[in-house]
């Protein structure tokens, strides 16, 4: 049985989402969300709307998945207290400290590994198995194909509809580098969608929105993820509208229900948002949009003249007064549609006039890109209603009772005989069918009855009453086991004094360090034995090319690995489990400062009893971006710049198989006046 999965930012678009057919729904409270700029839930909002998503048998999965710092841990688990008291049904995590914390002090809440935590590898994959992850988030690159190999008992979800970040999740630090908001923590700034120059040494060799993905719609492939091992298909949204979110929820629930959909269902979706759509990595379809960034709509006609005053439009869709409409890359709302006569209209299916307020030619194309009409007809949905069996028993010297669903029974008073008119079958079916504003129909309804048996109108209705509001207790009851005590023992760590460099070829090595690394295999497979090198994994599914001595990018590890930065150690407890799994040395994460840093060791000291093996990136470029196959189509193994409208200047690399965006500077952390015996530096 398959899962659709919808994101929904606030109250309204969580009833838009159940009432479509989801069958679980995504959400975040007012921190700690991968979605800061979202509406989000407050605690009453989250009460108000899993006691309205469980009453139709819908799950509510929390997004718990940003990057946590020390002083914010108790904060965040006290929301995870909340949240465990208050039936959510999963965390989303990517924080891999938080995911383990949670993981042992609430063992009967599901954890789902977030897209973020980097699960691109079968290891890692397998390992979040192992700690007790029940399900994880694929990444966007991954293939169906990739994804029908992992072939052990955990839950799979994937994206099947909306945005597409064009770096892998949890491994994009580019809005953090360029202006400190950390997509990590839920604040990207979508460098992506911005404008860059590609240049080859000094010579522009593209121009445009290099960086920017169209929009994912799995639709035309939906039968192979149907047929997939991939349970849940989520809907990406938390940002979207409330129609937005009903309307494409419902476009999947009808195709997982057999229905298909049409064009005009496809021209909905183009108006309710895309930037083009792409079936994505999952079919391994071209995912690049490169023209534009911006939402595009739906095609509707062109310019066919104009002059001072009015721009002449020929539309093949109605055309209504308050649209938002695009020309060219002007987007602006219909205040004044005209005919030609000039009179205002409401609406138009043909030929019409708006006031010329910007440069236009003849037989650009126009754009349908919003509409109040839609947004009304699409919200103006009936409230789902749940079936239930009803049982009534009303038989003379019994108690009159009603079960339903034969899960709870209510009973009243002991039934006399008709001293007149009897009660009738009909009398009961009329009553006891008058389930109003409940969420809830009768499917079937039982009656048993003695011919000479009399109840009160008043009192079949107080006892249906009853009876719907003790089925509502029973479906919304939860009962967990409560949160359990830890304790964290010492680790042994071998003691460790090098410091480190990140090489590209046999030109960087550097007789003042003592341990290199690099992503280049064919390097470190010819200096393993000369040097002391490690090899950084790549996040391909079946890449691995060993199991020894490595910088890794995912939870396996062997002896004497080592966390890259791409891990992303933000706090104390996921450096702890790092070395509790078999880590000797933990990169931390670029996005923190040295003030932070040195805190960071201060604070791991006195609460485990032991000095931790970290190491940070000085005089290094970070990777921004980790993006799958060469989406800029440039030459394998040379270097390329990408230049923003701010003039920052970013080498890019494509190493056979994936894309490297680095930072336009190196780190700016000043070590060398903040030394200290145990901080290694990169």
């Amino acid at each position: 049985m398959h899962e659709l999965l919808s994101g929904c930012g606030d109250l309204e678009s969580l009833k838009a989402a159940i009432n479509a057919g989801a069958d679980a729904v995504y959400l975040g409270l007012k921190s700690f969300s991968a979605r800061s700029f979202a509406k989000n839930f407050t605690r009453d909002e989250f009460i108000e709307g899993v006691k309205y998503a469980h009453l139709y048998n819908v799950k509510v999965y929390v997004t718990m998945n940003t990057l946590v710092r020390n002083e914010e841990v108790n904060d965040f688990l006290d929301d995870v207290d909340f949240l465990y008291n208050n039936n959510a049904d999963a965390l989303l995590i990517q924080d891999f400290g938080m995911m383990m914390l949670v993981l042992k002090m609430y063992p009967d809440l599901p954890v789902h590994a977030s897209t973020q935590a980097n699960n691109a590898s079968l290891e890692t994959i397998k390992f979040l198995k192992d700690i007790g992850v029940s399900r994880v988030v694929l990444p966007r690159e991954m293939s169906l194909e990739e994804a029908s190999k992992i072939d052990f008992d955990i839950e799979l979800e994937t994206f099947i509809h909306g945005a597409l970040c064009i770096s892998y999740s949890g491994e994009c630090l580019m809005s953090s580098m360029i202006g400190g908001r950390s997509a990590n923590r839920g604040s990207c700034t979508y460098c992506c969608r911005m404008p860059y120059d590609l240049y080859n040494e000094s010579n522009k060799i593209n121009s445009g929105y290099l960086l920017s993905t169209k929009e994912l719609n799995t639709a035309p492939s939906f039968n192979e993820l149907m047929n997939s091992n991939i349970l849940s298909f989520k809907i990406e949204g938390r940002m979207k509208s409330p129609e937005y979110v009903y309307y494409v929820t419902k476009f999947y629930r009808n195709i997982m229900d057999g229905k298909g959909y049409t064009k005009e269902n496809m021209d909905i979706l183009k108006i309710l948002f895309n930037r083009d759509f792409t079936t994505g990595h999952l079919f391994n379809e071209d995912i690049m949009n490169t023209k534009s960034s911006s939402h595009k709509g739906l095609l509707i006609g062109e310019v066919l003249s104009f002059d001072k005053n009015y721009i002449k439009l020929k539309v093949n869709r109605t055309l209504r007064q308050g649209d938002g409409i695009r020309i060219n890359d002007t987007g602006f709302t219909i205040n004044y549609l005209f005919d030609k006569k000039e009179n205002l209209i409401n609406s138009s299916e043909d030929i019409c006039f708006i006031k010329n307020t910007f440069d236009v030619k003849i037989g650009d194309a126009i754009y349908l890109t919003s509409s109040s009409y839609l947004k009304n007809k699409i919200l103006s949905y009936e409230e789902k209603k749940m079936p239930i069996d009803i049982k009534v028993n009303c038989k003379v010297g019994e108690k009159l009772s009603i079960t339903i669903n034969n899960k709870i029974t209510v009973y009243g008073k002991y039934i006399d005989k008709a001293l007149k008119t009897p009660t009738s079958k009909d009398d009961i079916f009329n009553k006891i069918n008058r389930l109003g504003d409940t969420p809830y129909y009768v499917n079937k309804l039982d009656i048993s009855i003695s011919d000479d048996s009399f109840v009160p109108a008043s009192i079949l209705n107080e006892l249906r009453r009853e009876a719907i509001n003790k089925y509502m207790e029973y479906v919304l009851s939860f009962k967990r086991d409560g949160k359990k005590n830890i304790s964290f023992d010492k680790i042994s760590l071998p003691k460790l004094t090098s410091n480190s460099l990140i090489i590209y070829s046999k030109d960087d090595f550097n007789n003042n360090y003592s341990r290199f690394y690099t992503s280049n295999y064919d390097l470190f497979n010819e200096y393993k034995d000369k040097y002391n090198i490690y090899y950084i994994e790549d996040r391909e599914l079946f890449n691995s090319k060993l199991n020894l001595k490595y910088v890794s990018n995912h939870y396996t590890y062997g002896n004497h690995s080592i966390a890259n930065y791409t891990f992303n150690v933000f706090n104390i407890y996921t450096a702890y489990f790092l070395y509790s799994i078999g880590y000797d040395l933990i990169t931390i994460s670029p996005e923190l400062s040295i003030e932070y840093i040195n805190n960071f060791i201060e604070l791991f000291k006195s609460k485990f009893l032991f000095n931790p093996n970290i190491e940070c990136l000085n005089n290094s470029r970070v990777v921004n971006m980790t993006i799958k196959g060469n989406i800029l189509n440039i030459s394998k193994d040379k270097y390329y710049y990408l230049v923003n409208r701010n003039n920052l200047k970013f080498p890019v690399y494509f190493d056979g198989t994936l894309t490297y965006i680095f930072n336009y500077e190196n780190s700016l952390l000043n070590c060398k006046a903040l030394l200290r015996d145990d901080l290694r530096y990169l």
